[in-house]
Order: C-alpha cells, then sequence, then structure tokens
C-alpha cells in the first residue's frame, strides 16, 4: 500500500500497475482463507481492500482528467471522445449527475481551454500537466523550450488515458464482483470448493460459457 501511495504522490506513469498488483494482492489473501473455508474474514479483507483500493483510484482518475477535463472534448477527438464516454468516468466519481450536467460542469472549461489555445504564450493546462500523462522531460524542444511539443504530446496520449480510467474502473468493479460472489457462497451456507464444482443440470448450448444460480431465497448483499 505504501508503494501505490508513492506512485500517486509521484504522479508516475506506472501506478496503474501498482493498483493492479493491489488488487490481486487482496484477491490472492482472500482466496487463501476461501480455501481454509474461513469465511469469517474474507468479508472483512476484501471490504478493506476495495475502500483503499477505491480511494487510491479516484485519486488516479482526477490526476488523469487533468486540470480541465474539458479537454476530452476538444474537437481532435472527434468519433474517439465523447461526452456519454466521459460521463462515465464522471459518473464512477460521483453517480447522482448525468451527461447534461458533466457538460454544465466543463462548460467555463471548455471556453478557456479555446481561450488558451489561441492566446500566445497559454500554457497554463500544459504546466499543470501530471507526469502520469507526459513530463517536459520527455518531450525535446527548442532553446526557447518546449511547452508546445509537451501539449502535443499530451494531446497524442490523452485517447490512452481515458483508456486507461475506463480499464481500472473495470478492474474496480471486477473486484467488487468478487465481494458479491463471496456473499453469495456465505448465505448459500455451501464450501467454497463445493462451490467451484457447480456445474449445470443439463447439457448446455455449444459456446455456452455463463451460469446461472437460482437460490430458493432471495440473497441479500450490503
Amino acid at each position: 500500500m505504501g508503494l501505490v501511495h508513492q506512485e500517486l504522490e509521484q504522479k508516475s506513469q506506472i501506478i496503474d500497475e501498482y493498483l493492479l498488483m493491489l488488487a490481486l494482492a487482496y484477491i490472492a489473501e482472500a482466496r487463501c482463507y476461501l480455501e481454509l473455508e474461513e469465511f469469517d474474514i474474507v468479508p472483512q479483507r476484501l471490504q478493506a481492500g476495495a475502500e483503499k483500493i477505491r480511494a487510491c483510484l479516484q485519486t488516479y482518475v482526477n490526476m488523469l482528467l487533468t486540470s480541465n477535463p474539458a479537454v476530452y472534448l476538444h474537437p481532435d477527438f472527434k468519433g474517439q471522445i465523447d461526452l456519454k464516454r466521459l460521463t462515465k468516468i464522471f459518473q464512477w466519481l460521483d453517480p447522482t449527475i448525468d451527461e447534461s450536467a458533466v457538460f454544465e460542469s466543463q462548460r467555463d472549461n471548455l471556453f478557456s481551454l479555446m481561450s488558451e489555445q489561441n492566446s500566445k504564450g497559454g500554457y497554463r493546462w500544459v504546466e499543470s500537466l501530471p507526469a502520469a500523462i507526459v513530463t517536459r522531460k520527455e518531450v525535446k524542444g527548442s532553446m526557447f523550450g518546449n511547452r508546445e511539443e509537451t501539449k502535443q504530446e499530451a494531446m497524442r496520449r490523452l485517447p490512452q488515458a481515458i483508456e486507461m480510467m475506463e480499464s481500472m474502473i473495470e478492474t474496480q468493479q471486477r473486484f467488487e464482483v468478487y465481494q458479491v460472489e463471496v456473499q453469495a457462497i456465505a448465505q448459500l451456507g455451501i464450501s467454497f470448493h463445493e462451490w467451484l464444482k457447480l456445474e449445470p443440470a443439463e447439457p448446455q448450448p455449444e459456446g455456452a460459457n455463463l451460469m446461472y444460480i437460482l437460490p430458493s431465497q432471495p440473497l441479500e448483499f450490503s
């Protein structure tokens, strides 16, 4: 956990790798307890992991959104990134907002971005870019500096940045689904090894890779 915070503080470009390792560490720990049938410990460890991972991921996502998230709606990204896609990122941070709310929150940012782009020496957004996206040390320039080159490189990397946000959010959501699965095992009153051996009672169509479990009583998930 300390290494994750260290990378977040440095705003490094390998934060995602540390977050994935953290998630895998908690899942591996949970799996060990499940193998030992110690169900009382598993939910506690997974809940602790989910809270820590989400807190770190929120910091990371806000970092990748940059000081001006409206940049993801730049005309250069037409056909790649739209308002709906950006809204899904914001909805993960705050489920109560919709596309209209996201647009309103970015209305001023859009004009600020265009104004800065059209003004000489307007590089406030570039100056505040996190190292997780690009650093000026990575980009060659001239004797007068490399702010314009840094901005151009950042624009090239932003589509990958939003893909990274989406991927990490999906990872965190999968972690939460694993929590639900563990709760289901406990409420069904079966062992972990019995759970692994569950299979359809009837032959399934070729290529089927999903199995539905219908409990006799509704399950309650926290």
